[in-house]
């Protein structure tokens, strides 16, 4: 059988095994990690990536993420790979040399740019978190909390807030709200948890609220590459 089909068949078990046997069931197929190249500091970045990495094994959920092979990346998805999911890392070409190193962890897609590279992992995903990173992580971010605004897709987005990271971030948007930058209820799109186990529950009981009265059918108006129709669990509108 192909890689391909069998990555289908892998992603479609919509299930795992919890640390202390129980079968959990999971609504998303994938989730989308954006985080650093860099393992930052703390020691509780890294054990957060890697945490967050077997939080997704136990619920047979798959990873997408940057592609690279170091820093948080490197941890989150050798987290999943090792425990027997899928992992799918999107990389343009002229990153290959800086960011992966060794042997590539799961399927590696190459792509022609950082435009590209975000649709992409936007289109193979059912949910997204940003573990600590730094600009790239946080424009990976800012721009799916954008499309999500814009009524370009409904799927959820966590913040995993390890040791308040992202606590400086938050208040900036709870600033834009008091400010009349931000709606009320867009700031409902922004979901966050100190731990990968809280944030993961959180992103299974989310129901879409906002709602921006957009319609996305011109495809010059929709961001290059994405596709409403996802092949994912979870419809863009």
């Amino acid at each position: 059988m192909a890689v391909e089909a069998m990555a289908e068949k892998v992603a479609g078990a919509a299930g795992g095994v919890g640390a202390g046997g129980e079968r959990l069931s999971s609504r998303f197929r994938r989730i989308c990690v954006y985080c650093g190249s860099a393992k930052g500091r703390k020691a509780s970045y890294q054990d957060a990536a890697v945490e967050l990495g077997q939080e997704l094994v136990e619920r047979g959920i798959d990873l997408v993420y940057g592609g690279g092979s170091i820093g948080l990346m490197g941890l989150v998805s050798h987290a999943v790979h090792d425990g027997g999911r899928h992992v799918i890392g999107v990389i343009p070409k002229s990153l290959m040399p800086r960011e992966v190193t060794g042997e590539p962890v799961g399927e590696v897609r190459a792509v022609s740019g950082m435009h590209e590279r975000k649709a992409e992992m936007v289109r193979f995903s059912d949910a997204f978190i940003a573990l600590p990173g730094g600009y790239g992580t946080l424009d990976e971010l800012l721009e799916v909390l954008t499309w999500a605004q814009l009524g370009i897709h409904k799927k959820p987005i966590g913040l995993l807030n390890v040791d308040g990271f992202y606590n400086f971030f938050l208040s900036f948007i709870d600033m834009a709200v008091s400010e009349g930058f931000i709606k009320e209820d867009a700031r409902r799109l922004v979901i966050s948890a100190p731990t990968a186990k809280e944030l993961v529950l959180k992103l299974e009981e989310y129901v879409p609220e906002y709602e921006v009265g957009l319609v996305w059918e011109d495809p010059s108006q929709i961001p290059h590459g994405f596709a409403p129709e996802l092949e994912t669990g979870i419809a863009s509108s």
